[in-house]
């Protein structure tokens, strides 16, 4: 069932009193369990009963009604609440439902996610349209309204327009705003986002703050214009710090900061017993990292690291729908609730030997249900990417004096360029490669060098990143054509070539950017990319970040935009994009 205004309907209420009066059966029975009570964070022993999606009693009774009701027998086995992962970004190469689908696998059953994908390339109805088809799935979808597209963006002003925020902030499914990038814009006098930030708590949802490295001083301005909670922190003393000034503080672990045991480590080191107001993220991990779990593998590390077992629990449950003010629906196991839960062996076990979402086994005795079926992405306009142009020779002409320089996987600065390219290859004794951003739709590029990519990289096209713009880098001129003219015939993706043969390919045939394959089938197409791209030199933790990130302006010290190359701290264009 779909998530609607009202999830349940009359006629659904109805039938749940019925089944508390005896007059009908519960789809499903629990009996004998030993579950976790997220409020008094107590191990209480009950029967469950679940009337299709839902929850309706816990208790010491058995029904009076039993036609058709499958009853369980818990006796052997630990039920927490579904996990929930509060920060998601649905498009790490795989989708949202390819993602839902196997975290759902490892208990993870609800989904907090960033929409900016969605808010940049589809038209609005039918984007807010696609959120409420996919909370059809097991997993129940939620979703956050972005005020800035994180980069210097070509028509911005209408992309972020009256009409499209308004829909956004005021949809159900949406339940808070940001995460907030820009809120230099906001502290420098930006009002439009202050608007937006300050109808977000009118609609009394949060606002998720974006602040690496903030100070005190800025992170009590921020909490001032309304901003409730961060996931920035990379110290147990940052984490400490957002605490003391009353934000719920996201503990990250992720491909580009696996930080949690550092976090925790240092949290507890400074005296910190009460985890009510910390939340447990991936962060929009690339999807390798995966493979060591979802936010399973975080209640896990944080059990190892000494925190208490229920707080780890809760941090990854009761906690998140508390803060986002979704209690009263997920994140704990009492009547009312939608019938997310997980089995467990042992009670510091937090991998499930069984999953139930929305009342559906998803795993049941370590084995997958088929419960995610084929997703109408077409339905949504969300096919292959068509580009109806062209790479030609003239695209590949570098005059610029200055380059970018990529010094760890996202961080960009700029360099004076050593090396000559007009000619149609680049040495592999050094580092530096031609580097070119295309206009995904062809009306403009931007032409450099980059440095620290790797010294082997003959050719590479990626439609994968921020804006979902072309980036094509290699040392050699026709191998870099090549590359993009694969890309253009698998409808998007990224494609590595050498000597005229490809390499390794990743096909996204979602709008360029999203795979419409499983999760298993795209980790071991990033895991060979990433494999090929290291035996040439990448040296860094995760290209796939690179590769997002090159755009991104709320990271330091320059960006390659849609504007030209952006200075991020003097807040100007450096050298403008050039008309093709």
């Amino acid at each position: 069932m779909a998530e609607r205004i009202y999830r349940w309907t009359k006629k659904l209420l109805r039938q749940q009193l019925a089944v508390i009066r005896g007059e009908l059966a519960p789809t499903v029975v629990l009996k004998n369990a030993t579950y976790l009570n997220s409020v008094r964070k107590k191990w209480l022993k009950a029967h469950i009963w679940i009337y299709e999606d839902r929850i309706v009693y816990v208790g010491d009774q058995m029904p009076a009604q039993f036609k058709g009701t499958s009853i369980i027998d818990c006796s052997d086995q630990y039920i927490v609440p579904g996990y929930i992962e509060p920060h998601a970004h649905p498009f790490q190469l795989y989708n949202p439902q390819s993602f839902a689908k196997y975290a759902s696998t490892r208990g993870t059953t609800t989904l907090i996610n960033d929409n900016l994908m969605f808010f940049l390339h589809l038209e609005k109805k039918k984007a807010l349209t696609l959120i409420e088809e996919l909370d059809r799935l097991p997993t129940s979808m939620y979703w956050w309204c972005r005020y800035d597209a994180q980069t210097e963006l070509d028509g911005e002003e209408e992309c972020f327009s009256n009409s499209r925020m308004k829909a956004w902030l005021e949809h159900h499914l949406v339940v808070q705003g940001g995460e907030l990038t820009s809120w230099p814009k906001v502290l420098a006098g930006d009002d439009s986002i202050l608007h937006w930030m300050q109808e977000t708590r009118r609609l009394r949802k949060p606002i998720e703050g974006h602040f690496p490295g903030a100070s005190e001083r800025t992170l009590t301005q921020m909490a001032l214009l309304g901003v409730t909670s961060d996931h920035e922190a990379m110290t147990g003393e940052d984490a400490v710090m957002r605490l003391n000034l009353g934000y719920t503080t996201s503990l990250r672990h992720s491909s580009i900061r696996p930080d949690l045991p550092r976090l925790l480590k240092e949290m507890l080191e400074l005296d910190v017993d009460d985890f009510t107001n910390c939340l447990l993220t991936t962060d929009g991990s690339t999807p390798t990292f995966y493979e060591q779990g979802v936010i399973d593998h975080l209640i896990q590390i944080a059990i190892e690291s000494g925190v208490p077992l229920v707080e780890a629990y809760n941090m990854a449950s009761y906690n998140v729908a508390k803060y986002y003010n979704l209690d009263y629906k997920i994140g704990m196991i009492a009547p009312g609730r939608v019938a997310h839960l997980n089995f467990l062996s042992e009670k510091d076990n937090p991998v499930p030997t069984s999953v139930m979402a929305k009342g559906q086994w998803v795993v049941r005795d370590n084995e997958i249900v088929e419960s995610y079926e084929g997703f109408p992405w077409k339905k949504y306009e969300m096919g292959p990417l068509q580009l109806d142009w062209d790479i030609t020779e003239e695209d590949l002409h570098f005059s610029m004096p200055m380059g970018i320089e990529l010094v760890n996987s996202v961080i960009l600065k700029p360099f004076q360029i050593s090396v000559e390219g007009t000619g149609d290859n680049l040495s592999k004794e050094h580092c530096e490669s031609f580097f070119v951003l295309l206009d995904r739709k062809g009306k403009w590029r931007i032409n450099t060098i980059i440095k620290g990519f790797g010294n082997k990289v003959s050719g590479f096209a990626s439609s994968f990143s921020n804006t979902g713009d072309i980036v094509v880098i290699g040392k050699n001129k026709q191998d870099m054509m090549f590359a993009f003219e694969q890309l253009k015939q698998q409808g998007g993706g990224i494609v590595l070539v050498e000597d005229g043969e490809v390499i390794s390919s990743i096909p996204l045939r979602l709008m360029g950017i999203m795979s419409d394959e499983a999760m298993e089938e795209v980790v071991e197409k990033e895991k060979d990319l990433v494999r090929e791209l290291k035996k040439r030199g990448y040296a860094y933790e995760d290209p796939i970040y690179s590769l997002l990130f090159f755009s991104s302006t709320h990271l330091p010290y320059i960006r390659v935009t849609q504007h030209g190359i952006y200075d991020v701290y003097n807040k100007k264009v450096l050298f403008p994009s050039i008309m093709r």
